[in-house]
């Protein structure tokens, strides 16, 4: 997906809170081999190489823009390193395999999550978090809008889904992975945007992006239709955006 890291970064504050969640659920150990999967511009996985001293850390993301931005930003070093890959298929065996807002873009957790945990050294451990929102009425507005004309035809009937689990179904799948010390709950992150328009700028720098690279020409009209929507639903200012995560870790037997 083409993604726009300016667009993404007008929320980085907020975007970036979970994070220090999931990096306190991390073992901190010397030497780890770690992969920050869909690590985007990189700013977060720097902090998290920094961390974890000793470590060798590689970010994988799918997006060359996300990836081109990391590099001008000097994050590489002698410890962090990033490459473009598919975060479903990683390769190779790892002490931390570490994930914050990214699986959601990867299909049917039910198998990727026992195939990534298959990736862990023994003793290794498996941090992640992504968005459980998409229930939101903003979601929900998304795909109305999708399914309505002509974006219909426009997106050739294409609606996405989040393939997110719940939090049982993370733990049970975790249990049946043998893992240890599993630990999964979901998080209300408490935002409090300007209005409803807010919320479509956080929203056209995530969920809409696999509409947008679909829509060509008619992104904008996409996006005017959404905001009009979304200023009926949420006509208060400011806006309180309740935006739901799930987080995620567990450990495999040494």
């Amino acid at each position: 997906m083409p993604w726009d890291p300016n667009q993404y970064h007008k929320f980085q504050a907020q975007r970036s809170a979970p994070f220090y969640d999931l990096l306190a659920l991390v073992e901190v150990r010397p030497n780890l081999k770690v992969v920050d999967l869909g690590c985007g511009t990189g700013e977060l996985t720097r902090q998290l190489a920094d961390a974890l001293p000793g470590s060798d850390v590689t970010g994988i993301d799918s997006s060359p823009q996300m990836l081109d931005a990391a590099r001008a930003a000097s994050y590489a070093s002698s410890n962090l390193r990033f490459k473009q890959d598919d975060q479903a298929d990683l390769k190779e065996e790892w002490d931390l395999i570490f994930s914050n807002a990214a699986l959601q873009w990867s299909e049917n957790h039910a198998e990727l999550i026992p195939n990534l945990y298959r990736r862990l050294a023994a003793g290794g451990q498996i941090a992640v978090q992504v968005p459980s929102n998409h229930n939101h009425i903003s979601h929900q507005i998304i795909r109305e809008t999708a399914s309505e004309e002509p974006f219909r035809t426009l997106l050739q009937g294409f609606l996405r889904y989040a393939p997110v689990l719940s939090i049982d179904q993370y733990a049970q799948t975790l249990f049946d992975c043998s893992a240890e010390n599993i630990i999964v709950f979901e998080k209300v992150y408490a935002h409090v945007l300007e209005n409803s328009d807010a919320v479509v700028e956080w929203i056209s720098g995530t969920a809409c992006v696999p509409y947008f690279e679909r829509l060509g020409g008619a992104r904008d009209s996409f996006v005017d239709v959404i905001r009009d929507k979304m200023r009926q639903a949420l006509p208060q200012s400011p806006v309180f955006y309740p935006f739901r995560r799930t987080l995620f870790s567990a450990h495999k037997p040494k």
